[in-house]
């Protein structure tokens, strides 16, 4: 039994997809046979990593006890966030090398646990690292950052994941930001609607990811970037909520959809965005 405050515990801590995905006996083949073609000699085999293998450091911090139901120092939770899914991320992984786990994962549930999290890690000189579905492949959610921060905390939005309003007329919907894309697309399905972005990530990755990274799907013709689908963004910072308008369009000075778009949680954690719809 996994121990996790997570509620999605079903993927593998050490790479890509669920725990129990196994590759079938041909695909083992074809790999086998790849493998003779790139090392004659032949290589190393590596087992399957499990939670016990890892040396965790310590985390440095203390959190305030208000805090302490959001927070979660287990094995599999520091170890699913410690890295993002390159290739570079697994083989990492699979070395059993992790050395800069985050200190806690905070799992929050509203936006004001956000703004509270911020509040203390603000406060206390701690590094706050957003976490969507943990897809990035360039170092984007890895909690190494140094000495210059006393601790990293990772913030996973798995709980904000609501569809708080489906509007057919306007075709347009308003989601949280932790909303996986299979389950955005499954809102929408009995509505005869869909936001057509399909990354390659798509069925481990959020919403907000999708904004904060301006991700642009791969599986789709015509409109495959997230800039053009996005109607407002909501965000929490260290400074308080920070929104966009949601208009039809405007000409009227900098656009602050444009300013969140790609921030890679360098502004704040984005939390609700209104998109459009097809």
């Amino acid at each position: 039994m996994i121990k996790s405050l997570a509620k999605h515990t079903n993927r593998k801590f050490w790479g890509w997809g669920y725990a129990d995905f196994c590759l079938t006996e041909a695909e083992n083949t074809a790999i086998e046979e790849a493998g003779r073609l790139l090392a004659p000699e032949g290589g190393t085999p590596v087992s399957i990593p499990q939670l016990a293998e890892y040396n965790l450091p310590k985390p440095r911090i203390s959190p305030p006890a208000a805090l302490k139901p959001l927070l979660s120092s287990t094995p599999y939770d520091r170890l699913f966030h410690a890295y993002g899914q390159s290739c570079a991320d697994i083989l990492r992984m699979l070395m059993r090398d992790a050395p800069n786990p985050p200190d806690f994962v905070a799992f929050p549930k509203t936006q004001k646990d956000i703004s509270h999290l911020l509040e203390w890690m603000e406060k206390d000189n701690i590094a706050a690292i957003p976490f969507g579905g943990g897809t990035s492949v360039c170092g984007g959610v890895e909690p190494d950052v140094g000495d210059t921060y006393n601790g990293a905390v990772s913030i996973d939005l798995q709980y904000l994941d609501k569809v708080l309003q489906i509007d057919p007329v306007s075709r347009a919907a308003h989601f949280e930001a932790g909303i996986f894309g299979p389950d955005l697309e499954n809102a929408l399905r009995p509505h005869g609607l869909t936001l057509r972005h399909f990354p390659q990530s798509f069925g481990f990755s959020t919403l907000g990811g999708w904004i904060a990274t301006r991700a642009g799907g791969h599986f789709a013709t015509q409109y495959t970037h997230i800039d053009d689908l996005v109607e407002s963004i909501a965000m929490q910072t260290p400074r308080g909520p920070l929104s966009s308008r949601r208009l039809p369009g405007s000409g009227a000075g900098i656009s602050a959809d444009r300013m969140m778009l790609g921030s890679e949680g360098t502004m704040g954690i984005i939390t609700d965005a209104w998109v459009r719809l097809q």
